[in-house]
């Protein structure tokens, strides 16, 4: 019998935002709580617990505890490990999140490790950074059935992309359609050939709309993206209010089956001419069953040679996790 319940591996500043949003949802009727800290999960647990009691939240049932809470687990929303943070010698600086790469790798082996033993059918939303990478591994090393395990991926560079068209035309953000793809870090890129506002194509918007500002130019609407995000970062030391809810409405097209097109990391299995040598995002649908199908969109030559930039770089992390197959060899 399915209760629609969730467990969230890793509470710190982002799996604690996962938990908070995840209670106000109306979707979970059971939510379990696990971290290397387990007095954390505890205190987490218990400090939603008793919010429940609370006139507009949710009866839910949540407590802390280990892997076998994963056992009749539908979803599993892996936030564990540590998170890029500022330098504190450069207030606008934009650090790599493949810095976490060899501590994650390991992380996210341990913890998958953990999952496994008592489940390979609930549908595992990664968040840990870098994250494509972790995505790779959790995907490939645990004989994890294809399409049950995916990340969050460029949902929220797609959604600051969004929010950049939209404030640049004074409209609502959720008339954008448009994504970006590949890497979650510093090589996403903007598909502009694919955005569309208000159904119009974004190369006849300028007809009927005036921009407040220029950006025609995707390498400018790029940069633009990936600093957004260390924006954030240097503003209040981390980021988590976005990618916890991208994680949640991933969650919730699994649970209702919803069938939505959301850009999810996931491994290639023959698209972009890459089978299973690399993870990164791409359209996919997602519903009950995790990623129904990835839609390979054609790109244009821009897009392509991004594409080809972005799947190098993630690779380089893969070398450092130590994962891949072997043909994922040292550039020559």
């Amino acid at each position: 019998m399915h209760k629609n319940k969730l467990v969230v591996v890793g509470v710190g500043h982002v799996g604690s935002y996962v938990l908070a949003d995840a209670m106000k949802t109306g979707l979970f009727a059971e939510i379990g709580v696990i971290d290397i800290l387990e007095n954390v999960a505890y205190g987490e647990a218990l400090d939603q617990a008793q919010a429940t009691a609370l006139t507009y939240m949710n009866n839910v049932n949540v407590r802390s505890g280990g892997y076998e809470q994963c056992a009749d687990a539908d979803v599993i929303v892996i936030a564990a490990g540590p998170s890029v943070l500022p330098d504190p010698d450069n207030p606008k600086g934009e650090p790599d999140r493949t810095l976490l790469t060899k501590t994650n790798s390991a992380v996210i082996r341990e913890v998958m490790a953990g999952i496994v033993k008592y489940t390979t059918t609930a549908i595992v939303i990664l968040i840990t950074n870098p994250l494509d990478t972790m995505v790779y591994i959790a995907e490939n090393e645990f004989g994890y059935p294809q399409g049950r395990v995916f990340g969050t991926g460029t949902m929220l560079d797609s959604a600051r992309l969004r929010r950049l068209l939209a404030d640049s035309y004074d409209i609502d953000p959720k008339s954008v359609s448009g994504y970006m793809m590949g890497e979650h870090g510093s090589t996403a890129f903007p598909v502009l050939s694919h955005v569309s506002v208000g159904g119009i194509p974004f190369g006849e918007l300028a007809s009927y709309l005036q921009p407040r500002q220029d950006i025609s130019d995707p390498e400018t609407v790029k940069t633009r993206i990936i600093s957004a995000a260390y924006d954030v970062l240097n503003g209040k030391g981390w980021t988590n209010a976005g990618v916890a809810q991208s994680a949640v409405t991933m969650a919730r097209a699994v649970l209702l089956d919803e069938r939505s097109i959301y850009p999810a990391s996931t491994t290639l299995r023959g698209e972009y001419g890459h089978d299973g040598d690399v993870a990164l995002s791409m359209p996919c649908v997602i519903g009950r069953e995790g990623i129904l199908k990835r839609l390979p969109v054609t790109l244009d030559p821009w897009e392509s040679s991004k594409l080809g930039e972005s799947i190098a770089f993630i690779q380089a992390a893969m070398r450092d996790a130590k994962t891949g197959p072997a043909r994922i060899a040292e550039p020559a």
